[in-house]
């Protein structure tokens, strides 16, 4: 089938308006829509999550419609900016500079972006419960890599037309130069790391960061769809030849690399499996450090005692209590530094040949032996509860997804 996924914020008549999304005008009068199925639509929105048609009309709960929601949002998070922007041009004398937050909400650079998703015709198409169990994992995916500076403010499911299909609207933000947040596009995609499609040219209309992060959010889309066994057209349903090439491009290299990242993964479970190699390592490696934290604590202990001794004799030597002339002590002590010298300089000696014997080839491997004697037991069981917790996980994983499938459908 052919995934559409259309990106915008405003048409002939100025900025989109959610009213549309969440059927806020009469369907009776709309020849497209069904008014019996409306009342299946589902809608969410950022404040209070998942909504019906059965929940509006209920008295005891409050009624918002998505132009509120999304008016909530924008004084809630961008009236500061607004205020301290408002408050620069009163000092610069360009009081005419002056907005509002509802201005934000109407102008095509800082108000919300629709994106409308679409799997299939209106001659064949996906159930309503698969559409939206692939667009929520993938909200799930897009909180959790762009949710820093994207935020989905609302969205609905409509059963009511042709073609099962969702409208989202989310903003874009960021800091800027004052330490405001403000909706900015651009600036929240380069925060985000999101490249241009050509990093070797200059930015611009046919070479900006907006192009990557839908290439991204498609690749996103087609990888989740493919999990739940839907298989899409590569094509792009919308945008000219030159841009879905680049897409393309830029789809296959992102392909590469998730590519090349599974085959390293593979290498390392490959190297991990095999036990007794790891073991080998492990034990070297253990034995070597092993070694070195012996023959520093033996350093530390080893006539540290005498040395201690000596110190404090030196100490004693030079009290003023003492009734020896001082040259005659200044002299003692000398010949006190004299044997601590002597007797670290020995300590030295000892520890390099304790160290040599016990890093000899012939003695590391029979205790190096030993170590993975007593050590593999323990590293086998380790990894195999370590697999089976992972095979736990990943059962859990499926049963979840498989009730979440089953309770959409139904």
């Amino acid at each position: 089938m052919k995934l559409t996924r259309h990106n915008g914020r405003s048409g002939k008549h100025g900025t989109y308006n959610p009213r549309h999304n969440d059927r806020r005008f009469d369907v009776e009068n709309s020849e497209h829509i069904d008014a019996e199925r409306a009342r299946q639509n589902v809608y969410w929105d950022c404040y209070r999550g998942f909504t019906t048609h059965d929940f509006r009309e209920s008295p005891e709960q409050p009624d918002f419609s998505f132009e509120e929601i999304e008016r909530m949002y924008y004084y809630e998070h961008y009236s500061d900016h607004v205020d301290a922007q408002n408050a620069r041009n009163e000092k610069t004398r360009h009081t005419e500079r002056n907005r509002t937050v509802d201005d934000l909400l109407k102008n095509n650079k800082t108000c919300p972006e629709e994106s409308i998703y679409q799997i299939g015709t209106i001659e064949e198409s996906v159930p309503p419960g698969t559409l939206a169990l692939i667009v929520s994992e993938f909200y799930e995916e897009f909180e959790r890599r762009f949710g820093s500076h994207i935020h989905i403010l609302d969205w609905a499911l409509h059963l009511d037309e042709g073609t099962p299909h969702i409208h989202e609207r989310h903003v874009f933000d960021c800091k800027n130069r004052y330490g405001e947040l403000c909706p900015q596009q651009e600036k929240a995609l380069e925060e985000l790391g999101v490249e241009l499609p050509d990093p070797s040219k200059p930015k611009g209309k046919h070479n900006n960061r907006k192009q990557t992060f839908d290439a991204v959010c498609r690749t996103m889309l087609f990888d989740i769809s493919h999990k739940h066994g839907v298989h899409l057209e590569q094509e792009p349903s919308y945008g000219g030849r030159a841009y879905l090439e680049k897409q393309d491009y830029i789809l296959m290299k992102q392909k590469e690399q998730l590519a090349a990242q599974g085959q390293k993964l593979e290498e390392l479970t490959l190297k991990i499996e095999d036990v007794d190699n790891l073991i080998d390592e492990v034990s070297s490696v253990a034995y070597d450090k092993a070694v070195e934290l012996v023959t520093d604590e033996v350093k530390t202990m080893t006539h540290q005692e005498d040395i201690d001794m000596i110190e404090d004799t030196k100490v004693w030597l030079q009290s003023p209590e003492r009734k020896a002339p001082k040259k005659e002590r200044d002299y003692a002590v000398a010949r006190l530094d004299g044997v601590v010298r002597r007797i670290r300089k020995a300590m030295q000696s000892t520890l390099e040949k304790m160290k040599a014997v016990l890093l000899h080839a012939d003695k590391k491997k029979s205790i190096t032996e030993e170590i993975k004697k007593q050590t593999k037991p323990s590293i086998v069981e380790a990894l195999r509860r370590g697999m089976e917790e992972q095979r736990k996980k990943d059962s859990e994983k499926q049963a979840q997804e498989k009730q979440k499938k089953q309770n959409m459908e139904l």
